[in-house]
């Protein structure tokens, strides 16, 4: 597996791909769909791209002293460097950004995107947790 990203513009373009990749999507399956068929549409348009994309990737969740409390399952993580959550909502709202934030935080992963499928329109969010690697 290769190593996460560590240049800052080299997650931005990841970023910019992933955008522009789910709205190709969101123009060709509309909304209606389960998340499920978007995330597995990401995983497959992303892959075919050449990119390292994980589904369902569980993701560690540390104590303040490292100690291993459990564990989630990203959506997606890609590169090993950003966390992708799709949702299938009429609109995203706080709670579906601070379940983000929250596993960033945990897994000590700084970069991270909110995608919502479900409205009239595409959604996408980019969340930097600056300090996810701080004091680590």
């Amino acid at each position: 597996m290769n190593a996460p990203l560590t240049d800052t513009d080299a997650i931005f373009r990841l970023c910019d791909t992933i955008r522009e990749t789910g709205f190709a999507i969101h123009r060709f399956h509309r909304n209606g769909h389960v998340g499920k068929i978007y995330q597995n549409a990401l995983l497959h348009r992303l892959r075919k791209q050449g990119l390292a994309v994980e589904a369902e990737f569980p993701l560690t969740v540390l104590d303040e002293d490292g100690t291993v409390l459990g564990d989630f399952r990203a959506d997606l993580f890609v590169a090993q460097s950003l966390v992708v959550e799709v949702k299938v909502v009429k609109r995203l709202d706080d709670e579906h950004i601070a379940q983000l934030l929250g596993y960033l935080r945990a897994s000590r992963i700084e970069h991270g995107l909110l995608i919502n499928f479900g409205g009239g329109k595409y959604e996408i969010r980019k969340f930097v947790l600056q300090d996810a690697l701080k004091g680590f």
